[in-house]
């Protein structure tokens, strides 16, 4: 009997909601259904137990306790396995959770893939290469989500293999909107380059034209203080409603009441939420910022527009309202794209070939 390939994915806890959380947890959950592979997830950022746990909320101290204990972790467990799968962002979240990871994962003789995510890659391997890239190439394959991270890994003199994020496709749900409210709805944190700003700024030139529409912002983050004062300023306090933070197992239902997607990211790779958006049919705006344009074509799946440029947002904001039924049909067109490109059965294959698995 051959035995199954056993594979650590190491990736971030949902403690934190991100798009890289969501999608290490998505993938685990996908290969456990399987059971083509044994697979396990440990976390970069284990909490400590009980009483000690006060430790973690200082400053400083926090970092250092939780890198000791996920280092700890990391020897404890990397041996039981054939193939770690690390999951990465960039700049000091690089330093501090994939790189222990490789180099644990080599001194045992592991197979290592790195995944890398950041929408960030080019900047973070200009002015952090010399660290960087000698440990990118310890990984024994590279992935990134895009063809565009790959072109980018490429000028830097770094190979890499494209495998597209997947998410959980199922039936098209945008029969249920021909007449909107409208509802606009936005699923990215509140980080200055995701730029849910120029959303609500978009926003409230909307307004002045469909002044009965609603604008529902879900995340969290260290703009969020901004954007309340925003709201206030611009008078859209009971128009514009914050969510915080909501668990992916909640998010099915916030898509399902909107009636269209709004991102308006500076700098980007590929986001889940406009692929999430795609799988159950709403029409989506975006900024071309990064690898979007690989992920979204102007008219075709979306409207695309240039990033920071919120006059151009309103303006699709409020055709897309005006052209409903033009915006179902991107819609439509872009949850075919994302199940033939996207769900599980697309890309389960790629991930096996890589981990070794038959």
């Amino acid at each position: 009997m051959i035995q199954r390939r056993r594979v650590l994915i190491i990736g971030p806890s949902l403690r934190f909601l991100g798009g890289q959380a969501v999608q290490a947890m998505r993938l685990r959950d996908a290969l456990t259904a399987d059971a083509v592979v044994d697979v396990s997830y440990l976390v970069v950022d284990p909490m400590l137990p009980g009483p000690f746990q006060v430790l973690q909320r200082i400053p400083i101290l926090r970092t250092v306790v939780t890198s000791l204990l996920y280092a700890w972790s990391l020897l404890l467990n990397v041996w039981k396995y054939d193939v770690l799968h690390v999951f990465s962002a960039s700049y000091w979240s690089f330093l501090l959770a994939p790189t222990p990871a490789i180099l644990i994962g080599r001194l045992f003789g592991r197979r290592v893939l790195l995944n890398y995510h950041s929408g960030e890659a080019d900047d973070h391997l200009t002015r952090w290469g010399w660290h960087a890239k000698p440990i990118l190439r310890m990984a024994h394959a590279v992935v990134v989500p895009t063809d565009y991270l790959v072109q980018v890994f490429a000028r830097h003199g770094l190979g890499a293999i494209a495998v597209p994020n997947h998410v959980v496709t199922g039936p098209q749900l945008g029969e249920r909107r021909r007449r909107p409210i409208p509802r606009f709805f936005s699923n990215r944190n509140f980080e200055t380059h995701y730029n849910v700003s120029a959303i609500i700024d978009a926003f409230a030139v909307v307004r002045k034209m469909l002044p009965e529409a609603e604008l529902v912002v879900t995340g969290g983050g260290s703009q969020r203080s901004a954007l309340d004062a925003k709201v206030h300023d611009l008078g859209l306090e009971g128009v514009c409603r914050f969510t915080g933070p909501v668990p992916p197992s909640d998010m099915q239902q916030l898509y399902a009441d909107a009636d269209i997607y709004v991102n308006a990211s500076l700098i980007d790779n590929m986001p889940l939420s406009i692929l999430e958006a795609y799988s159950v049919g709403i029409p989506v705006i975006t900024s071309d910022a990064g690898g979007i344009p690989w992920i979204a074509t102007d008219r075709v799946t979306a409207l695309v527009v240039p990033a920071n440029d919120v006059d151009a947002l309103a303006s699709a904001m409020s055709e897309a309202v005006a052209q409903y039924d033009e915006a179902l049909r991107r819609a439509a067109a872009a949850h075919q794209y994302v199940d033939q490109t996207f769900s599980w059965a697309a890309v389960r294959s790629k991930w096996q070939r890589l981990y070794g698995a038959p």
